[in-house]
């Protein structure tokens, strides 16, 4: 991507307790600053990291990291991802889980989301995507005279869990027990009494975790890549030092795991995987009860648990998730969810509601020629 060169002016009418200096954005291309000044910044997440950049970057994105200072800190900051379009000479732009700013601060809003917006128009983007973990309305401000209002959308395509629980480790040890659900607490004490231990696991462990969460994707149904892809972003965070993976033993035999992602003093459940053995001994319990007792015992404050229905109703799919995650006492959290700016109206419209149809149509006619 090339660097932007304005400045960004936020508008002149800024009450005087929300006023803030006129912002400069420039890229930033070192680990150290990034994840320093992405740590000090509201709504900073763990997919806006150096390290998730670098990650993508192997996997066919190309990252570019977008500071906002004013008065010479850190204001806002957006890594957005890139991915080129063959043939068409176009892009897609992505900000995952991102960007981190403080979004009661409206002013500040609307100067990065222009200067997004303007990314996207310089880089030929059909459009940029942004989901950052903040709670609705998300009404972006219109520039002064209305020129910008209601130019973003909430998208038809979610990348990441749009809503989530989270549970506050502030409280002690004994007081996360007594919080939690009779029989979350049952089930626990059941699965270590059973024969049940938990460990943290290291690299070497890698295709162990696999293996199972291969398991998991099989018996409930959905899709995982292949084990290279895995193996670099599991690997890859936790020698930097972001991730922890646990796994659950019954007699020296994996039966469940999780991977732990953090950064700053939060901790994400990223990614979680059981097989069906020893499953009447409640592994799972067990499992989340250690990796909590270590994030406390690590600084960390706050325990999202990625993931949870998009409304509270038992016909969701996430809904049996949901209910083992709130038995820990964590609370369900609404966020906007994904949200794009088209930059090309028609390649847009090509790309979200043509193409879709396309490729559905040519599947069903693959179905019906083998048969299905």
């Amino acid at each position: 991507m090339r660097p932007p060169t304005s400045n960004l002016q936020p508008p002149t009418s800024t009450p005087a307790s929300r006023a803030v200096q006129p912002l400069s954005s420039r890229s930033v291309n070192g680990r150290a600053e990034w994840n320093a000044a992405l740590a000090a910044l509201p709504a900073s997440h763990v997919l806006q990291s150096w390290e998730w950049g670098q990650f993508k970057r192997r996997w066919g994105w190309s990252p570019y990291y977008l500071l906002f200072e004013a008065d010479g800190r850190p204001r806002a900051a957006a890594l957005i991802l890139r991915r080129t379009l063959p043939r068409l000479g176009l892009s897609v732009l992505y900000v995952p889980k991102g960007p981190a700013l403080d979004y009661a601060d409206a002013p500040l809003v609307e100067a990065v989301l222009a200067e997004l917006e303007a990314t996207a128009r310089r880089e030929r983007a059909i459009f940029i995507k942004i989901d950052p973990d903040v709670a609705p309305p998300f009404i972006p401000p219109a520039k002064q005279g209305g020129q910008r209002g209601g130019s973003w959308r909430f998208s038809s395509e979610q990348i990441q869990f749009r809503n989530t629980v989270l549970l506050d480790l502030a409280p002690s040890e004994d007081e996360l027990l007594a919080a939690m659900k009779p029989k979350t607490r049952y089930n626990i004490r059941l699965a270590s009494k059973k024969g049940v231990s938990v460990r943290p696991a290291d690299i070497a462990d890698i295709e162990t975790l696999y293996t199972m969460y291969a398991e998991t994707s099989r018996r409930d149904g959905f899709i995982i890549r292949p084990l290279a892809y895995y193996h670099d972003a599991w690997s890859s965070f936790v020698e930097a030092g972001l991730a922890q993976p646990f796994i659950a033993e019954v007699e020296g035999e994996p039966v469940a795991g999780l991977v732990l992602f953090r950064f700053g003093s939060r901790a994400w459940y990223m990614y979680g995987m059981s097989r069906d053995a020893h499953r009447d001994k409640m592994p799972n319990h067990l499992l989340q009860w250690e990796a909590i007792r270590w994030m406390k015992a690590h600084g960390c404050s706050v325990y999202d648990w990625w993931g949870a229905p998009d409304e509270l109703s038992e016909s969701d799919p996430m809904w049996g998730v949901y209910r083992f995650k709130e038995g820990f006492g964590g609370a369900f959290t609404v966020h906007i969810g994904a949200h794009d700016f088209p930059a090309s109206k028609f390649w847009y419209w090509m790309y979200t509601v043509v193409m879709p149809r396309v490729l559905e149509l040519m599947r069903r006619r693959h179905r019906r020629s083998i048969g299905l």
